[in-house]
């Protein structure tokens, strides 16, 4: 019997392609979360591997005492007890990436969306209503100013689609490229504060940590132009929703693309669900079929990388030596 990884997933898709790629002379044990199969799998399981950033805590590595690697099939890991895994010893990886061609394409498709006010014309052809030339004011990408908050991965992939459309690209990042890495990509640092004022629309890639919980909250929105648009495909809690609910229904900004919220599902009586100068979508960014089978091969890669005595990729940064 090989190594034991255990699998968890809530996806279907994701657990095929888990079949599909393990290697060779390793044993998959594929299992739902809090299951007595997983619970009694973890107990001699040097890999866990799936959404399981909720699972780090001081129970996951009591439980399962002999493992080498954490592998997330997310890009995010906001709910894992770092200090937990920290004391146990254990890396805890993210997905390496795998998800941000998704992602950026979902941000730009949001960014389209909310310029076009795609949801009310296709609401309107489908109830008969045929306003020809008689559209609300629609606005082209071309020429505008895309403000990226965090340039990481996905933030670059954003940049890169937002520069084919014909946007000037800014950005704010804690780790600034070099003048030599902004000329290849196209874009230019902003201080935040420049960044706020200067876009026509802002898309957020950032992680969710103590400095970015309600980084868009009142102050941040009031600095924003009146026409500016605000794009979050990372996570909820970055935005202080009741500030934007405020900022899109006095005329602070002019509206909001999110896939994200800062609970999850929504509340039905959430009042930005009743805007109609909001495109929302339910945290699916990411999730595509191409997606799903990257996360699961790069998870793979590292679990092999770890059997070889090699140190994991993508090791999230708090964990770093």
């Amino acid at each position: 019997m090989g190594s034991k990884i255990v699998f968890v997933t809530q996806f279907p898709a994701a657990a095929e392609f888990a079949r599909e790629l393990v290697p060779a002379g390793y044993d998959l044990v594929i299992a739902e979360a809090a299951s007595p199969a997983y619970k009694t799998a973890l107990a001699d399981a040097e890999y866990l591997v799936g959404f399981v950033d909720m699972l780090v805590n001081d129970e996951l590595f009591a439980r399962g005492p002999n493992l080498r690697l954490v592998q997330l099939l997310s890009a995010g890991y906001d709910n894992a007890d770092i200090a937990a895994a920290r004391k146990a010893g254990v890396p805890v990886s993210n997905n390496g990436g795998a998800n941000s061609v998704a992602v950026s394409e979902h941000a730009l498709l949001l960014m389209l969306a909310v310029s076009r006010k795609l949801v009310r014309q296709h609401a309107d052809v489908a109830a008969g209503r045929w306003r020809g030339n008689e559209t609300p004011k629609l606005h082209e990408l071309r020429n505008k100013t895309l403000g990226i908050i965090g340039l990481g991965t996905i933030g670059r992939k954003t940049a890169r689609l937002a520069l084919a459309f014909g946007m000037e690209v800014i950005y704010f990042d804690i780790a600034r490229l070099s003048e030599g890495e902004e000329d290849a990509l196209g874009v230019r640092f902003r201080l935040l504060r420049e960044i706020l004022r200067e876009s026509d629309l802002i898309s957020l890639h950032v992680p969710l940590n103590s400095s970015t919980r309600h980084m868009i909250g009142a102050a941040a929105l009031a600095e924003m132009k009146p026409a500016a648009m605000l794009i979050n495909t990372s996570r909820g809690p970055v935005i202080d929703e009741a500030a934007l609910y405020d900022s899109l229904t006095s005329g602070g900004i002019a509206a909001a693309g999110l896939d994200v919220f800062d609970q999850e599902p929504p509340a039905a009586d959430n009042p930005l669900l009743r805007l109609d100068n909001v495109i929302l979508t339910a945290h699916m960014a990411g999730p595509t079929f191409e997606s799903n089978k990257v996360r699961v091969r790069n998870a793979f890669d590292n679990v092999q990388r770890v059997s070889r005595g090699d140190a994991p990729l993508w090791i999230i940064p708090e964990l770093k030596t």
